[in-house]
């Protein structure tokens, strides 16, 4: 059940999107006194000056009677030349920005009571847009005054926060590897292989995907697990952070237990009714239990509830590959293929054929500068899907003005590598390596992949779908071992442990079925 769980929400961690917006200043002013407010806008079709000396400053002509969905009611006379100030609502926000355009105003700023969403719209609609147009929080409009300038100053593309997002990468990788490969290593020595197939539970608590028809099955349910987020966001989302919280502290206090196992912390048991309690057990679900609730009640107080949800997202990424085993390489392969593909589609083609990108839906829920593999964002909503790592900037310039701002990390572009990394940790294991040669070079490509994947980002200043370096990465670097030590055979279809239990179901499958036929009752004997 727990591993269902945990397919369930895997589900919903592979949401990114490349969205060229960002936080910018409406400073206003009157006299020798002036205020500055934050505001957002889509910086491909509003680009903004970067300091306030370039900046153009308009007055200000306040409408926020009316939505401007048509230039009714509006003199061209009263907004030419001038910034326009309207309520948002109804109509979308290219519509309002062509109504001003029309009647002479050189700046839309679009007052909303909700959260600050970034404008968006196909590339097709603003292209008619030739003035600036942003959103600003209709509490900051009433305290404005006269005379507006809007400005942009630029983001530090490389930020401290980036190291420490890596850092958390890598570590929860090798660490969920390790123990994967020190559970199997258990697993065997405790003669549990000796009673199980390789493609069952090794016990309660492991589930192994072997089956290649049902990779495809679950990567076809998280594909209609996102169309079902478009359509159905604000109800899922409940359910989503429900799931993560059950999912999470039970990972947690999986993890804390392990390690007090590792250390030899005794456990003190006692009996009522028959039913077995240990206190350790009892007191570290207490704790854990206690954190997740603590998070699920602060879970939007951004200032000090990202090191719960960090803390919570390690230990669930790190339970999830230990829990979930890919039997052979070939699953490896094709389940990650498969996601990469995944990944690939719903971040850049995605956009072609759709009005707003689902992945846009879904980030739009926050505000500010958000990309794929780490982004910023404003003041946050009222609920955002809790499947990121986040690290605050620390070079942000709008830390104060514009709320708190994180690099971020998807659980996804842990998780998926994590698998062929656990899956290389215990094919260690099953040959007896001592020297761990392929966890170790699976860890390694995994770094540089990651690595690669933040240059790119870097330097082409747009988002990148992190699987599209991560996979080939890991996959060429854990076939090119396994060709170079001649065990390609072995690692593709995983060990002879697992052949023989697959050829001895098989066999009993087979024998059951013929002593059926003739309606016998003898035992089958399958050599072992």
């Amino acid at each position: 059940m727990e591993g269902a769980v945990k397919l369930g929400l895997l589900s919903v961690i592979f949401f990114a999107s490349q969205i060229n917006c960002q936080e910018a200043i409406l400073h206003i002013s009157s006299g020798d006194s002036y205020r500055e407010y934050c505001i957002v806008h889509n910086h491909s079709w509003t680009p903004l000056s970067e300091t306030l000396d370039d900046a153009v400053q308009y007055p200000l002509v306040n409408w926020t009677s009316t939505l401007l969905c048509n230039a009714s009611g509006i003199l061209p006379d009263l907004v030419k030349g001038k910034a326009l100030v309207v309520t948002r609502g109804e109509c979308d926000f290219s519509q309002k920005a062509l109504v001003a355009q029309s009647l002479g105003a050189k700046t839309l700023l679009i007052a909303s009571n909700e959260d600050l969403t970034t404008p968006s719209a196909n590339d097709s609609e603003y292209a008619k847009v030739n003035i600036s147009l942003a959103l600003m929080r209709y509490r900051d409009f009433l305290e404005a005054r006269q005379v507006v300038k809007l400005y942009a100053p630029p983001y530090s593309k490389i930020d401290p926060s980036i190291a420490v997002i890596l850092l958390i990468a890598v570590v929860t990788v090798t660490l969920g590897g390790y123990w994967s490969g020190a559970y199997e290593r258990d697993r065997l020595n405790s003669g549990v292989a000796d009673t199980e197939g390789g493609d069952n539970k090794a016990d309660s608590g492991q589930l192994s995907l072997y089956s290649p028809l049902k990779v495809v099955i679950f990567v076809a349910m998280m594909c209609g697990m996102l169309v079902l987020m478009y359509y159905f966001y604000y109800v899922l989302v409940y359910i989503i952070i429900a799931i993560f919280c059950l999912a999470s502290a039970s990972a947690l206090f999986s993890c804390i237990d392990a390690v007090l196992e590792k250390i030899g912390c005794g456990t003190l048991s006692f009996s009522v009714r028959n039913w077995n309690f240990s206190v350790r057990s009892i007191l570290l679900a207490a704790v854990c239990i206690s954190i997740t609730v603590v998070w699920a009640v602060y879970r939007n107080e951004d200032r000090w509830i990202w090191i719960l949800q960090d803390l919570l997202g390690i230990a669930f990424c790190l339970n999830f590959m230990k829990t979930i085993s890919l039997s052979n390489f070939k699953i490896c392969v094709i389940l990650l293929s498969l996601l990469l593909v995944y990944d690939v589609f719903f971040v850049f083609i995605t956009p072609f054929f759709t009005k707003v990108c689902i992945c846009l839906f879904l980030f739009s829920r926050f505000s500010g500068l958000e990309q794929y593999f780490f982004f910023t964002y404003l003041t946050p909503p009222s609920e955002k899907l809790p499947v990121v790592m986040r690290v605050p900037r620390f070079s942000a310039w709008a830390q104060n003005l514009c709320g708190m701002q994180f690099s971020i990390l998807g659980y996804g572009d842990i998780i998926v590598p994590g698998l062929l990394v656990a899956y290389c940790s215990r094919f260690d294991v099953w040959i007896k390596s001592s020297k761990k040669i392929y966890f170790v070079s699976c860890c390694i490509a995994y770094l540089l992949g990651m690595l690669l994947t933040f240059a790119v980002m870097l330097l082409s200043g747009m988002g990148q779908p992190a699987l599209l370096y991560l996979v080939p990465f890991t996959v060429i670097t854990s076939a090119v071992v396994a060709g170079c030590r001649g065990e390609m055979k072995m690692f593709w279809a995983g060990t002879t442990y697992e052949v023989r239990q697959a050829e001895k179901i098989q066999c009993f499958d087979s024998c059951s079925y013929v002593l059926s036929a003739f309606k016998q009752s003898s035992p089958c004997f399958c050599d072992s």
